[in-house]
């Protein structure tokens, strides 16, 4: 198989353009036709990894951070990164990232480590915006349920836990044809009056591409008429962070070493565990204290994630218990979570998950 194949496989569970402004996902080394026998997947490219992916035989390396974050302007071996990239090219392994693409998702990293922490029915905590588009459409009445259900099909109409959703209203459409145009009704240079449909429905998007192709493919019409709008609601299938609640409310120290316990971590930093007792609990794998105002207006008791500041836990407290409990702790589950997204779609895949820890903070 193919680069392509593998990148298609991740595109249907999170999609590349999910991924933040910042970020890098996709392919980082490699051609989208260059053919790929074995994978190995891993939470960082480090020097262990790529001598861990030569000697497995592997011609392909996933990751969760990017090994090209910033432009390179030279490949000289000076950095960690270059030597990489030349060993990379030299051994032609390809190398893709998959980032906050997965982290968006609301089955992606935090879903994750929102099962692993036995958080019941998570959902995401900062649902995206200005992720929804609405598209008018008009049709011959006779077509609108062929165009209707090849727009279905291809994704849109989804209103949370609804499908199929739209608005439909009959009226009068008119068009005059041109000299070279070939309409489906009506004469050329003719005023003609049409009984129409006009359809209504709302799409993600990342999927706009493939619901105006199958419009047009389905649509009778020579040249289709269709309007798309910015649409301000909330996206909740994507986003930021995710919050639920525990079986039963356990006190801040027990949660605590339940932590622990879970993550295999030694030591976590935390607010002031003094405080009532926990039952909803909000996170965001990697770096989210920028969700810490979501988390207190969601009503959790505790918010987990990692990297945050000395003013953070003093603004946050006697708000909620605030836990740092490690960037790559809070994420060490990623590669599974890879692993399995990929398998679902290409199970005569050949893919390996690393087992070199490349978590570069230790703890004395």
């Amino acid at each position: 198989m193919v680069l392509r194949d593998v990148i298609n496989a991740i595109e249907d569970a999170a999609p590349f353009s999910w991924q933040a402004s910042y970020d890098n996902s996709g392919i980082q080394i490699g051609s989208p036709e260059q053919e790929v026998r074995r994978g190995l997947v891993a939470l960082d490219l480090t020097p262990a990894v790529m001598e861990e992916a030569i000697e497995k035989k592997c011609d392909l390396v996933i990751t969760h951070h990017p090994l090209i974050f910033e432009g390179l302007k030279s490949i000289t071996g000076a950095t960690a990164t270059e030597t990489l990239v030349s060993d990379a090219i030299r051994n032609r392994i390809a190398v893709v990232s998959v980032h906050t693409n997965v982290d968006s998702s609301a089955f992606g990293v935090n879903y994750m480590l929102a099962l692993k922490l036995g958080i019941l029915k998570p959902h995401i905590l900062r649902p995206a915006d200005n992720w929804l588009k609405k598209l008018v459409t008009f049709c011959p009445v006779s077509h609108a349920d062929k165009v209707r259900a090849a727009l279905f099909e291809a994704g849109a109409g989804k209103i949370g836990e609804y499908d199929c959703c739209s608005f439909n209203v009959e009226g009068r459409g008119s068009f005059r044809a041109g000299d070279n145009a070939n309409p489906y009704v009506g004469n050329i240079k003719e005023l003609h009056y049409e009984k129409e449909e006009r359809i209504d429905t709302i799409f993600p998007r990342h999927l706009q591409n493939a619901v105006l192709k199958a419009m047009i493919s389905a649509h009778p019409y020579e040249e289709v008429a269709y309007d798309i709008y910015p649409l301000d609601n909330r996206y909740e299938k994507a986003g930021s962070g995710m919050v639920g609640e525990l079986n039963e409310p356990v006190r801040p120290s027990e949660f605590i070493q339940m932590i622990k316990n879970t993550l295999d971590v030694k030591c976590i930093r935390h607010t002031d565990p003094a405080g009532s007792n926990i039952k909803k609990v909000a996170l965001c794998g990697g770096s989210g204290s920028f969700l810490i105002p979501d988390a207190i207006k969601s009503g959790a008791q505790a918010f987990i994630t990692s990297d945050i500041k000395y003013h953070q836990f003093q603004d946050a407290a006697g708000s909620l218990l605030l836990i740092d409990a490690g960037h790559y702790e809070t994420e060490q589950h990623t590669k599974e979570l890879i692993h399995d997204i990929i398998q679902k779609k290409m199970i005569n895949f050949a893919l390996l998950i690393s087992e070199v820890d490349t978590n570069p903070v230790r703890y004395a």
